[in-house]
């Protein structure tokens, strides 16, 4: 089987003599030790700009900043990451040649996990402290979403871009309540969004936070309109194991792509985990059965010849690049 190539073949180089704020992969990483896995599964993180992560995939601690701007190309040459989500396209669109910059930065099998604007995915407007204030007016918008973002995002990312993330923020009381009509909308803003752009054809994907709405006819909707679900585990979502059987009935006995989203440790809160786990060096609280759940979905996916994706986020053991080194030894021995 196909498996991904190793950058890192050769003996590591001396020590770096470039300038302080030049970003350089990490040559000591224990995730050089990753296991080459399959190229058609590919592991990432929720973004890629965390100084804590100096000797996991930076050389030298680096700002926020500096990693934001520079630190995706280091990224991108651990074999281990092949994939990373790009998290800031969720607070406000952005433009073609912005997309254009970041693919520009990583290698030609590298695939982006992006997420759609909230612009189009929340049913309210918010203040700073996440309370919805008013309705959305833009909320499941087709023409918006394809204007700004299907359209650049495709542009920008060409045959990099990997699926497109449509994440339903935590939905008002009233419409979880007609579930019917919402899962009727979701139907028709999906299949009005571009099909293709040119010889790209877009991998859309839907994420909740709402469990009420993981139901049979959501799953019969999303496979009409040939939409993944995104599994997406947090702390308002039910346990992998209930969305897993979700995926079977959508996808019958033949798994479809897999795209995950391994967001937060359950039980906590996101600013709860924030604090627990940072600077996001080590792994503080292990999810094993999550793991092991996990490497025998994308083991199912990769016999069935398709695709995975499996994102990780800090807040889901304490350090996403530690989480993605133990899940790819669970997958390589899985299969």
């Amino acid at each position: 089987m196909s498996r991904q190539p190793s950058l890192f073949d050769q003996s590591p180089p001396g020590r770096s003599t470039s300038a302080p704020d030049e970003v350089q992969p990490s040559w000591d990483s224990p995730l050089l030790q990753a296991p080459a896995l399959p190229s058609d599964i590919r592991l990432g993180t929720s973004s890629w700009f965390f100084p804590g992560w100096r000797g996991l995939i930076y050389e030298r601690i680096h700002p926020q900043t500096t990693l934001s701007k520079k630190g995706l190309a280091a990224y991108a040459q651990v074999p281990l990451l092949r994939t990373v989500s790009l998290d800031r396209t969720f607070y406000a669109p952005i433009t073609t040649i912005e997309y254009a910059r970041y693919a520009a930065q990583v290698p030609d099998d590298f695939s982006f996990v992006v997420k759609a604007p909230a612009l189009v995915c929340d049913a309210v407007t918010r203040d700073e402290e996440g309370r919805g204030r008013v309705a959305n007016s833009h909320f499941l918008d087709p023409g918006i979403a394809a204007r700004e973002f299907v359209v650049p995002c495709l542009e920008g990312l060409g045959a990099k871009a990997g699926p497109l993330v449509f994440q339903v923020s935590p939905l008002p009381r009233g419409l979880v309540e007609e579930a019917p009509l919402l899962i009727e909308r979701l139907a028709a803003f999906f299949a009005a969004l571009p099909r293709g752009l040119g010889s790209l054809q877009p991998r859309y994907a839907l994420e909740l936070r709402n469990a009420e709405l993981l139901t049979p006819r959501l799953m019969r909707t999303l496979g009409e309109t040939g939409v993944r679900y995104c599994v997406g585990l947090h702390d308002r979502m039910p346990e992998v194991e209930r969305q897993e059987a979700a995926l079977h009935a959508l996808d019958g006995d033949v798994p479809g792509d897999l795209v995950v989203r391994w967001n937060l440790h359950r039980g906590f809160l996101y600013q709860a985990a924030r604090r627990r786990y940072e600077p996001f060096d080590k792994l503080v609280d292990e999810d094993i059965e999550t793991r092991r759940s996990l490497a025998r979905m994308a083991a199912a996916a990769f016999r069935a010849g398709r695709k995975t994706w499996i994102i990780a986020n800090n807040k889901a053991e304490g350090s996403a690049p530690l989480s993605l080194l133990k899940l790819a030894q669970e997958i390589d021995a899985t299969l």
